[in-house]
C-alpha cells in the first residue's frame, strides 16, 4: 500500500525541512502500524528562494521524495493538480508545507478510509486563532455567501488537507478545468467524506503568502466557478431598474399633463444617470467574469508547465 503526500510549496525554504522531518516520523510509524509505504511529492510553484534546492537535496538522500518545479508561479491550485496527477499512491493526501496541516492526523484519516465507509477524510478548523479578526470575519462571510449561492456545499473552515482514495483522486483529476477551486471540486465530485475537526495551528516557519486581495480574488473565483446565481442577480437588478425607470417616466408624463410642471433639476438627473450607469457596469462586469472563464477554457492552455522533476535530476 502506497500513500502519496502532495505538498504545494511557494517560498517554503524554512518550513520544508521541518515538514519533511515531521512527515518522515509519521511515515515510519505508519509503516510499522499499517504497513504503509510513502512518497513525498513537493510541487515548487516558481519559488524565489531555495525551495527547489532543498527539494533536490531531499530527493538525493531519500528516494521517496519526488518533486515538480514549475517554470513560473502558477498558483496553489495548479500545484495541487500537478501533485495529484503525479501521485502513484493507493491513497493520496494534499497538505501544506507549513505544518498548519498536522501530519499526526494521517493515521486517524487512514483508519477512516480502511473502514470502507468513506472515500475521503478531510479536515476543518474549529478556531481561527492567530488570524486577524477582519480576515476571519470575511472568511466566515465567504462561506455563508457561497453556500447560499451554490448547490455545491463548501464546509466552513475546510482545509485542503485531506486523504482520498484512488477512486476519488481520479475523479478530481477528471475535472481538468483551467480555473480551479479545489474546495468546490472536492465537494462537487461527491463521495462520502468524514470531517475531522481540529484547532488552528500556526505556521511552523516563514510567513503566509496570502494577502487580503489574493483571498478576495480566490473567493470570487470560487463563487463564479460554482454558481451562476450572480448572473441571475444581475438580470434581476436590471429588470428592477427598468420597472423603476418606466414608473418614473409615467410620473413625469402625468405631472406634465395635469400640472404643466416642466421637468427640472439637472443634479438629480445626473445622479440617476450615474446610478443607472453604475448598475449597468456592475452587471456587465459580472457577465464578463463568466465570459472570461469561458475564454480561458477555450484556449486549452495547460494548467501548469513543469520546468524540472526528480527524473531530470536522476538523469544527470
Amino acid at each position: 500500500m502506497l500513500i502519496s503526500l502532495v505538498v504545494p510549496c511557494y517560498n517554503e525554504e524554512e518550513s520544508l525541512p521541518i515538514f519533511y522531518k515531521e512527515a518522515s516520523k509519521i511515515a515510519q510509524q505508519m509503516g510499522i502500524s499499517h504497513g504503509a509505504d510513502f512518497e513525498f511529492i513537493f510541487v515548487d510553484d516558481g519559488s524565489k528562494d531555495r525551495t527547489l534546492q532543498i527539494a533536490r537535496e531531499l530527493h538525493r538522500k531519500d528516494a521517496r521524495v519526488r518533486y515538480i518545479s514549475f517554470s513560473r508561479n502558477f498558483g496553489k491550485e495548479a500545484g495541487i493538480y500537478a501533485g495529484l496527477k503525479a501521485a502513484k499512491g493507493d491513497y493520496v493526501a494534499t497538505m501544506d508545507a507549513d505544518l498548519q496541516d498536522p501530519p499526526s492526523l494521517l493515521p486517524e484519516m487512514l483508519e477512516l478510509l480502511f473502514s470502507g465507509e468513506y472515500d475521503c477524510a478531510a479536515t476543518r478548523r474549529t478556531t481561527r486563532e492567530g488570524e486577524p479578526p477582519v480576515r476571519s470575519w470575511f472568511a466566515k462571510k465567504f462561506y455563508q455567501i457561497i453556500n447560499k449561492l451554490s448547490d455545491t456545499e463548501i464546509v466552513d473552515g475546510a482545509r485542503d488537507f485531506r486523504l482520498m482514495s484512488r477512486k476519488m483522486t481520479d475523479a478530481v483529476l477528471s475535472m481538468a478545468e483551467y480555473n480551479r477551486f479545489s474546495k468546490g471540486i472536492f465537494s462537487w465530485v461527491g463521495f462520502k467524506t468524514k470531517w475531522i475537526d481540529y484547532k488552528n495551528v500556526e505556521r511552523v516557519a516563514g510567513t503566509t503568502k496570502w494577502n487580503f486581495w489574493g483571498l478576495l480574488k480566490y473567493s470570487i473565483e470560487g463563487i463564479v466557478g460554482f454558481s451562476t446565481a450572480p448572473l441571475l442577480m444581475a438580470a434581476g437588478l436590471g429588470l428592477a431598474f427598468c420597472v423603476l425607470a418606466f414608473v418614473g417616466i409615467m410620473i413625469v408624463v402625468v405631472r406634465a399633463l395635469m400640472f404643466g410642471d416642466p421637468t427640472s433639476g439637472w443634479p438629480s438627473l445626473v445622479c440617476i444617470i450615474l446610478l443607472c450607469s453604475g448598475v449597468q457596469l456592475l452587471c456587465t462586469g459580472i457577465a464578463g467574469e463568466y465570459l472570461a472563464k469561458t475564454y480561458l477554457e477555450t484556449k486549452h492552455r495547460p494548467i501548469y508547465i513543469a520546468a524540472e522533476t526528480e527524473e531530470d535530476l536522476d538523469a544527470e
